[in-house]
C-alpha cells in the first residue's frame, strides 16, 4: 500500500467531523489503512465484520466509511445503506477483490461515492473519500473478451435479482449449481 502522506492533509483539517470506519476482514489490510488514513488526519475506528460495523455506524455514525464488499458474514454494501440512511452527508467508498460493473453500479445506488479494486493504495482511497480523485477515467487498452463480457452480464443480472440465486438462474435459463459454480469464481480478465 501506497502511502506517502506524513501529516495531516489541509482539506482534512479544515473539516469539522474526520470520523472514519474502515471495515475490512482482513487484518493486515485493515491495520495499513487505518494506520495511513490516521497519519492523514481521520479519526479511525476499525471494524471486522458486517455486524461489527452495523453497530459502529447505529453507535456513532462516521462522515467517511471504507468498506469492503465481500465479508465473511456478509454484504458490505449492506453496511453502506444503513450508514447513508442515518447520515445522508456520509461519503463511503466500496473496496473489492472481485470488481464488476454490475457491483460497481449497486455500490453507487446504496450510496458509495466510489468503487475501488483492491488492492487500492492510502492514495486513492483518500482521493476517493475527500473528492480529488481523477473525474474521468482513462480508457482500457484492451477491451473486454467475451468471457468477461459473459461474467458481467450474469453479475448485472445476480444484482438485479437482488443476489437471489434460484431467481436469477430461472432468469439466464441455467442451471442453479452451475451458476453458483460462476458465481464463486473470480472475474475472467
Amino acid at each position: 500500500m501506497n502511502d506517502t502522506a506524513g501529516q495531516m492533509d489541509p482539506a482534512i483539517a479544515a473539516l469539522e467531523d474526520r470520523s472514519l470506519l474502515v471495515l475490512d476482514d482482513d487484518k493486515p489490510f485493515l491495520t495499513r489503512l487505518a494506520r495511513a488514513m490516521q497519519r492523514r488526519g481521520f479519526d479511525v475506528v476499525e471494524a471486522e465484520s458486517v455486524a461489527d460495523g452495523m453497530a459502529r455506524v447505529e453507535q456513532a455514525p462516521p462522515a467517511f466509511a471504507v468498506v469492503d464488499m465481500r465479508l465473511e458474514d456478509g454484504n458490505g454494501l449492506d453496511v453502506i445503506k444503513r450508514l447513508k440512511e442515518i447520515r445522508p452527508d456520509a461519503r463511503a467508498v466500496i473496496l473489492t477483490g472481485y470488481g464488476n460493473i454490475a457491483t460497481a453500479v449497486t455500490a453507487v445506488k446504496r450510496g458509495a461515492v466510489d468503487y475501488l479494486a483492491k488492492p487500492a493504495d492510502a492514495d486513492d482511497v483518500f482521493a476517493a473519500l475527500t473528492g480529488t480523485m481523477q473525474d474521468t477515467p482513462s480508457l482500457p487498452e484492451t477491451p473486454m473478451s467475451a468471457d468477461r463480457v459473459r461474467w458481467e452480464h450474469i453479475q448485472r443480472v445476480y444484482e438485479l435479482c437482488e443476489r437471489n440465486v434460484s431467481e436469477t438462474a430461472r432468469q439466464l435459463n441455467m442451471h442453479r449449481r452451475t451458476l453458483q459454480r460462476i458465481l464463486a469464481k473470480r472475474a475472467p480478465k
